[in-house]
């Protein structure tokens, strides 16, 4: 109890620090009003997508799993004036709605959305020579081994790949835990953390997120 005191205090801090501004609390507030799952990523690490595709200089950017664009908010801030975010939803009415989240933003420009299965939107892009800079990876948990893959395949050298929910709320460390989605993301961060083409490490914080760079 003592270890979730300490850490729901140390939550509130950064949330003190790091408060959401009015655009993103507005994509919380969509989200909750369409009955979406409200999953979107942590304010500290939407702060740090910003910080990383910033720091990056990355001109292209590749999201898989929109949700209500409270990702893609973050992604896109950190673009330059020519920078591009593509986004990667599997159902229709979340990218209508993180579109419409983006336009309120003054984002809108700069994203472009890909509907249906992520897996079938990337096998296009590669079939189409897409390349990007940089990856963030928040869809269906099964699916993320085959989404490195995919951003292995689509990386130019330097590009970086972030995923989040690498924990699963602690199941990955639970060896009693062994679905589907627990088994795919044990595989996903071994090969995050063993990968000779990647330098990476995985954050502990909140959910988890894993953080690398294509050699």
């Amino acid at each position: 109890m003592e270890e979730q005191q300490r850490a729901e205090a140390e939550a509130h801090y950064l949330a003190s620090l790091f408060p959401e501004d009015e655009q993103l609390l507005r994509v919380k507030q969509g989200i909750r009003e369409a009955g979406m799952p409200e999953i979107s990523i942590a304010p500290a690490y939407g702060q740090l997508l910003t910080l990383l595709v910033r720091s990056s200089g990355a001109e292209a950017v590749l999201e898989i799993g929109a949700l209500g664009g409270y990702s893609g908010i973050c992604l896109a801030r950190g673009l330059g004036e020519t920078g591009t975010l593509t986004s990667l939803e599997l159902e229709a009415e979340y990218a209508a709605l993180a579109h419409k989240h983006l336009q309120e933003a003054g984002l809108g420009g700069r994203v472009s959305y890909r509907i249906g299965d992520a897996a079938d939107s990337l096998a296009q892009l590669e079939q189409e020579g897409g390349r990007f800079d940089f990856f963030f990876i928040d869809a269906d948990k099964q699916g993320y081994p085959l989404y490195l893959d995919y951003a292995l395949r689509l990386a130019r050298p330097g590009a970086m790949i972030v995923a989040d929910n690498t924990w699963l709320r602690g199941r990955v460390a639970d060896p009693a835990k062994q679905g589907p989605s627990v088994q795919a993301m044990r595989r996903f961060n071994e090969r995050m953390a063993s990968d000779p083409r990647l330098i990476s490490t995985l954050l502990p914080a909140y959910d988890g997120l894993a953080v690398a760079v294509v050699k």
